[in-house]
């Protein structure tokens, strides 16, 4: 997996509640979702973001409820990954079970608003191409990233189930 994009900052401790808003729970589609990411911060976020954009963030990113609809809101936006300093276990948890990429990076906080970012899943790094920096990541066991590679847990099953 290889991702490019644009970086857009968010400080630690980003909640679920910032990212999309309890007053969309009642939503359970996607891309409807999608139009309300981080909405909870920035109400403009949506209009500002292009495909392939990536979400940067400090230390416990998608903090607070246990809602799937967090980082289904940032995936059906077309951000390609998330890359945080560390990440709430259940956010983690809900965004490879949806097939989202996310990754823990220590140097997170290097990176700026508007960097752009090459990052390679499969060699562990990703390339600063704005400050010609690179940051080294620890790859997901290859469970994990077949479940991402999938398109989500629920995905993965009917795969194996087919063989």
């Amino acid at each position: 997996m290889k991702f490019k994009g644009k970086v857009w900052k968010f400080g630690p401790n980003i909640n679920t509640d910032e990212i999309i808003p309890a007053k969309f729970l009642n939503v359970s589609d996607g891309k409807e979702l999608a139009k309300h990411c981080m909405s909870g911060i920035d109400e403009k976020f949506i209009s500002k973001i292009q495909a392939g954009d990536i979400i940067v963030g400090g230390d416990n990113f998608g903090c607070g409820s246990s809602r799937e609809h967090a980082p289904l809101a940032i995936k059906e936006s077309g951000i390609s990954c998330v890359i945080a300093s560390s990440f709430a276990r259940i956010f983690f948890r809900n965004s490879i079970n949806i097939g989202f990429p996310i990754i823990e990076c220590k140097d997170a906080k290097r990176m700026a608003e508007g960097d752009i970012l090459d990052v390679d899943f499969d060699d562990g790094i990703i390339l600063n191409i704005s400050k010609k920096e690179s940051y080294k990541i620890s790859q997901f066991p290859m469970f994990m990233q077949s479940i991402i590679n999938c398109g989500g847990l629920m995905n993965r099953i009917k795969k194996d189930k087919k063989r």
